[in-house]
């Protein structure tokens, strides 16, 4: 009966002329390179596997320490070079789902071989394994470098399409003079910002990554091919940071925007106030409970009294006019 890491866990072995591919075994499949000019990919899914890892380090007689390694689930990233073998540890992004989520993964890479490690269910790495089994391109005529080239590539691009998906930038600027600064979209603004920052963070392990792995002196081990990935994480990296650059200054212009609004609708309202003050002021006046009042006895009292309102209203707006205040 097949235990849970063999359950979660496939092997495809391939060369120029052939291939296959099928679910894990531990008795059959332990052995990481055939030393028949083939080479073999192994896909793990899961990290709590301890006992199956030190058998499969042990029967490949690979360093102990990468046990260590395992055991620790928030690596980060990290590349690590063993004696013929080198050891990678890199966070991604699941992008799966709107809602993006981080898992780690690690890589055992010799010069036939990959053993790759994800902390949760689920690639994009389909495209990689068609290509194997149609035998497309060159990757079939490479050596397992070439192969986690195009895994780290994968990652890349998936990067890329998903970034493009949901972090959209075009339409802010036209939201931005239309919209009242609810607490809704202010949310919305803020969840923007931490998913570019999500990728913003994703994006320079890989480059870290890319970075370490031009430099790596491991016997078999080709790295002219890590220098295409250092650009094309430069390239996402440098889309990032412009995009977070045009979100602060659509903020700054928002905010801008309904600072320019509100004090419109003060310097109307003091407007207002400035006329009707003096008008309520003479209206106060002639509204006190005194006897000795003498105007109020006049016979044109009245209209006089609404002439020198109208007159101090014309006045205040003319005034106002030379100010150019509206």
């Amino acid at each position: 009966m097949a235990t849970d890491f063999e359950n979660n866990t496939w092997v495809i072995n391939y060369s120029f002329d052939n291939y296959y591919n099928k679910k894990f075994s531990l008795d059959d499949d332990s052995t990481l390179s055939k030393k028949d000019k083939t080479i073999t990919w192994i896909n793990t899914y899961g990290l709590d596997y301890m006992d199956e890892f030190r058998s499969m380090v042990i029967s490949n007689e690979l360093d102990d320490f990468l046990l260590r390694l395992f055991a620790n689930q928030n690596l980060g990233n990290k590349v690590i070079e063993l004696e013929e073998q080198l050891f990678i540890a890199v966070r991604i992004l699941k992008t799966e789902n709107h809602n993006l989520e981080s898992e780690q993964m690690f890589f055992v890479v010799g010069k036939d071989f990959i053993w790759c490690i994800q902390e949760k269910w689920g690639d994009h790495f389909d495209w990689i394994r068609n290509r194997i089994f149609e035998n497309k391109g060159i990757i079939r005529k490479k050596r397992a470098d070439y192969l986690l080239y195009f895994i780290l590539e994968t990652i890349i691009s998936n990067y890329k399409e998903k970034y493009e998906e949901i972090v959209l930038m075009e339409n802010m600027l036209d939201r931005a003079t239309q919209l009242e600064p609810t607490p809704e979209f202010m949310f919305e603004v803020e969840q923007n910002k931490a998913m570019i920052h999500q990728f913003k963070k994703a994006s320079h392990g890989l480059r870290d990554i890319a970075v370490r792995l031009e430099r790596v002196e491991v016997k078999g081990f080709h790295t002219k091919y890590f220098s295409e990935i250092r650009e094309q994480v430069n390239g996402l990296t440098n889309d990032i940071d412009s995009d977070i650059q045009e979100l602060e200054s659509q903020i700054n212009l928002f905010f801008s925007i309904q600072g320019h609004r509100l004090n419109e609708v003060m310097k109307t309202l003091t407007i207002f106030s400035v006329i009707f003050i003096p008008l309520t002021f003479m209206a106060g006046i002639y509204g006190m409970n005194f006897e000795n009042i003498p105007e109020l006895k006049w016979h044109y009292g009245y209209f006089i009294l609404l002439g020198l309102m109208l007159v101090v209203t014309l006045f205040s707006i003319i005034i106002f006019k030379r100010k150019k205040w509206f």
